[in-house]
């Protein structure tokens, strides 16, 4: 069974509540179910089959697999022997996941079967190992895990130690691997907690990815920290939640979920009665869902803000106002204010700069001083990048994102890196990514192509076709449009708001 010598560790705090949960189903997924005595036996075989193959303190473990029940329990063992854990999106290609894999330097790559043919050489080139995990819980490291033994001695973690590297990013250059710490995670995990009021008797509908931070740390972390009970779905599926929500008290997803579930037709109070509280995060909810979701199960969504350098920021409260377009109070042990550009606080309802201070803050960017990344502040203060506006009760509402980053269907899209791989095309000049309004993933992503002189032939198709095949699905644009030239400022800055004030309506009304 997990035993933590230093009281820092996440998993250490997990391990506490889980043996008061010892006869409780806390983890289920189909026809498995685990108590919380399974867990700590099962992510103590996990962790000894990890030491095995050399995971040690301080190394990183990559995970590029589907969501299953065994991933969790990899989750917990990772950080249960002091090493980072490193989650990578599913729908990576090869050529994304060869940049991550270079940077995050992993000793052990676990990746889904399918990919194996281009997973293990990429694993091979940095000298990292590779294993399989599949939906189902098999693969090779099944099999590793089968004949581990018990792990001899638990490693001591400390509240300072490295826990995660999740990958993020800005407008501009690569992506950058936000380090989160045992602290960072246990301090947002432990605010969450006391904000939702989650309990040992609360079960959570879980139907979000596990490599974000909303799946992963969010749903997870809190669940586990108060002993409740987390049903994992294996992908969101409007009748499957329905279905699913009949006897859950908790759920929590991105917009997207939200307009999905009402356009199904099903969602009622009838469906939604055992349900206390429901939150939306990782992209701005409409007001128009807010009031559409209100009127069909006569609950108020909770929407929270943040972001992966931080966790979760604010959450509009449990008991009191949940103010539609704002995304809530700071919450315990956070601080929170909106600056002008000399760094002084505005006035109430004015708009500036989103800055935050706190445990949560991530303790910086892997392999990058904290001197060469200027959105940490010498106080302490962690710049978002965001811009919002605090009224006179302390609630934030969200203006924009001075970085122009995308957030589609609740994942986070970078402008710079699709523009990289469609400046590439033969025949395209220059291009510039945006995000346009689409009532079902929120924001949309569309690209405006300047055509050279000698492509009259590029059209759209074939600058689509290009990008699925370097690409995630998610960051493929849903749009392309092929213009003489890109507006300008008179510095000759591309005005990526004068493209969205001119394509606003392509999926509708804006």
């Amino acid at each position: 069974m997990i035993e933590q010598a230093a009281t820092g560790g996440l998993v250490g705090a997990i391990a506490a509540t889980l043996r008061t949960r010892a006869d409780a189903v806390v983890l289920e997924a189909g026809p498995a179910h685990l108590t919380g005595a399974d867990v700590l036996a099962e992510v103590d075989r996990f962790a000894a089959a990890l030491a095995s193959l050399g995971l040690r303190p301080g190394t990183r473990l990559a995970v590029q697999t589907e969501k299953s029940l065994s991933q969790v329990l990899l989750y917990l063992a990772c950080l249960r022997l002091g090493a980072v854990y490193v989650p990578l999106n599913s729908a990576y290609r090869a050529a994304e996941l060869k940049y991550f894999l270079g940077d995050a330097e992993p000793v052990l790559l676990v990746s889904d079967p399918g990919r194996e043919s281009t997973g293990r050489p990429l694993a091979a080139a940095v000298g990292a190992g590779f294993l399989t995990l599949d939906k189902e819980g098999g693969g090779t490291l099944a099999a590793a895990v089968q004949e581990s033994r018990a792990l001899a001695e638990a490693p001591a973690v400390a509240p300072g130690d490295l826990a995660v590297i999740i990958y993020t990013s800005g407008t501009t250059g690569r992506s950058k691997g936000a380090m989160l710490t045992h602290a960072n995670l246990l301090a947002n995990g432990r605010a969450l907690v006391a904000t939702w009021e989650i309990t040992a008797s609360d079960v959570l509908l879980h139907a979000l990815p596990l490599f974000h931070i909303h799946g992963l740390f969010v749903a997870l972390n809190t669940l586990l920290l108060a002993g409740g009970r987390i049903r994992l779905l294996p992908a969101f599926e409007p009748a499957a939640v329905i279905e699913g929500l009949t006897d859950a008290s908790l759920f929590m997803g991105v917009p997207t979920y939200y307009t999905r579930l009402l356009a199904s037709g099903a969602l009622n109070r009838a469906a939604t009665a055992s349900v206390r509280v429901f939150v939306s995060g990782s992209a701005p909810l409409l007001p128009q869902t807010f009031t559409d979701f209100e009127a069909a199960t006569g609950q108020r969504i909770v929407e929270r803000y943040g972001m992966s350098e931080c966790g979760i920021i604010t959450s509009n409260p449990l008991a009191g106002a949940r103010k539609p377009g704002s995304v809530g109070r700071a919450l315990p042990g956070v601080e929170l204010r909106v600056v002008d550009e000399a760094r002084r606080r505005v006035a109430a309802d004015l708009t500036g700069n989103i800055e935050v201070r706190g445990p949560h803050v991530c303790a910086g960017y892997w392999r990058r001083s904290l001197e060469s990344t200027p959105d940490f502040q010498p106080d302490g203060f962690f710049s978002t990048g965001d811009l919002g506006r605090l009224d006179s009760d302390g609630y934030l509402q969200i203006v924009g994102r001075a970085k122009d980053m995308i957030i589609s269907g609740g994942l986070n899209v970078y402008p710079k890196e699709i523009e990289m791989v469609l400046d590439g095309i033969p025949g395209v000049v220059e291009s510039a990514v945006f995000g346009l309004p689409h009532q079902d993933y929120g924001e949309a992503v569309a690209a405006a192509i300047c055509a050279g002189p000698n492509a009259t032939a590029l059209d759209p198709e074939t600058v689509l076709q290009h990008a699925r095949v370097r690409l995630a699905g998610f960051k493929v644009p849903k749009v392309v449009f092929v213009v003489e030239e890109l507006p300008r400022n008179i510095m000759g800055k591309v005005q990526k708001a004068e493209l969205r004030a001119r394509y606003a309506g392509t999926f509708g009304a804006p």
